[in-house]
């Protein structure tokens, strides 16, 4: 990778979570990628976590302050005027370090960082939105949404065609950069240990299938049962994993995902380990991976880390994950509501070991090419420089 660097650029960054999953991760990649280059930089997150952690690591700012993200549990009378009140305090801090730290740009993570927008119109200073989502519904939040980006942005990334296509009715295409993410595959590839100490007696031996992902309605973990419920109907020697855990407040969906399991006739054949951060250790473990989404899926780390890991990736046939995983060669593509079909076209991978190692080195290679940590890195760089220019 070709090193050029961007000097004297100071940009505040937002996130909407400190945690380490997916969208989290590649923030954390992409302040690695401006550092490289160059810029100056201040984070700020609504609380603290995990992911202050690593970014501290990297000698960056961060300041901790409530951002007034936008999630589903805020959709009513009270959870809007919170909001609002939190949200004219958010503006109010960013303004501060705007003006001491002398910023640039203004970067905002996602869609639901609403603040960064407007404080940059307020200081006539570029801003950049990332968007790692795709909205179906409720439709007006979409188009409200939309608007706010469209009206607040300079310039917007997508992070996969099927983001940018659901975007582009309501934000101008020549705003919309396409930008997959990338990871390093050295942590996935080179790993050696796994888990099966956590794991119960009943699974060795056994072939191992897993999804990691937040625990909501949309990522599929009931999905998930129900087919590993049809698999076990005709295969014997199977034995499930899911892992990840819920939004704070959002508890009550890992709690119907334990009376799901509870409830399924095999509960013995799954278990749920929560949230985890020895992921690679997770991937060596398994030999299939899975994600059935039930709703598209913008571009799933997850799916990159089980190809680095030499994984062969099973996903549902929406969003993203078309544009990941090759059917046939990295992996399968299945149904997002049929789990009698998906358990039926699973099972020739299942049966054929030789196959599970095709797909997984297939895959591995395809996140090499395709979806590397350099290559975003520099193109990162590119895209943020150029919502610099006047």
């Amino acid at each position: 990778m070709s090193l050029q660097s961007y000097p004297h650029k100071r940009i505040l960054m937002l996130h909407s979570s400190s945690d380490l999953y997916g969208a989290s991760k590649i923030f954390l990649i992409s302040i690695q990628a401006l550092k490289k280059h160059g810029f100056e930089i201040d984070v700020v997150l609504s609380e603290d976590g995990p992911l202050v952690t690593e970014i501290k690591k990297e000698a960056i700012n961060v300041h901790i302050q409530k951002l007034g993200i936008l999630r589903r549990k805020y959709f009513n009378i009270k959870g809007l005027i919170n909001r609002a009140s939190t949200l004219y305090e958010a503006h109010s801090f960013l303004g501060k370090i705007i003006e001491s730290r002398k910023i640039d740009i203004i970067y905002s993570n996602t869609s639901a960082v609403l603040v960064g927008g407007w404080v940059a119109k307020k200081h006539n200073l570029p801003h950049v939105t990332h968007l790692h989502e795709i909205i179906a519904s409720p439709s007006w939040l979409k188009g409200f949404l939309g608007k706010v980006i469209n009206k607040h942005s300079n310039l917007v990334i997508a992070v996969s065609k099927a983001v940018k296509d659901s975007w582009s009715d309501k934000i101008e295409p020549k705003k919309i950069n396409l930008l997959y993410n990338g990871i390093p595959h050295q942590p996935y590839h080179e790993i050696t240990s796994k888990i099966n100490q956590d794991l119960p007696k009943e699974s060795e031996g056994k072939i191992l299938i897993g999804m990691i992902a937040r625990v909501n309605h949309w990522k599929g973990q009931h999905y998930f049962i129900e087919i590993a419920e049809q698999l076990s109907k005709t295969k014997s020697g199977l034995h499930f994993i899911i892992v990840g855990d819920a939004f704070p407040g959002t508890e009550h969906f890992v709690d119907s995902l334990l009376r799901k399991i509870s409830r399924s006739g095999i509960k013995e054949k799954i278990s749920y380990l929560g949230y985890r951060t020895d992921i690679p250790e997770i991937l060596n473990t398994l030999d299939i991976f899975i994600l059935p989404s039930i709703l598209p899926d913008p571009l799933p780390t997850t799916v990159l880390e089980a190809m680095a890991a030499g994984k062969p990736v099973i996903a549902t046939n929406i969003g993203g994950a078309r544009e990941m995983v090759i059917d046939g060669d990295t992996g399968l593509l299945i149904p997002f509501d049929n789990a009698e079909v998906a358990a039926k076209a699973m099972l020739q991978l299942i049966e054929n070991p030789e196959l599970i190692q095709t797909m997984g080195k297939n895959g591995q290679e395809r996140q090499k090419i395709a979806f590397s940590e350099d290559a975003y890195v520099d193109n990162f760089a590119k895209v943020i420089q150029k919502a610099c220019k006047p």
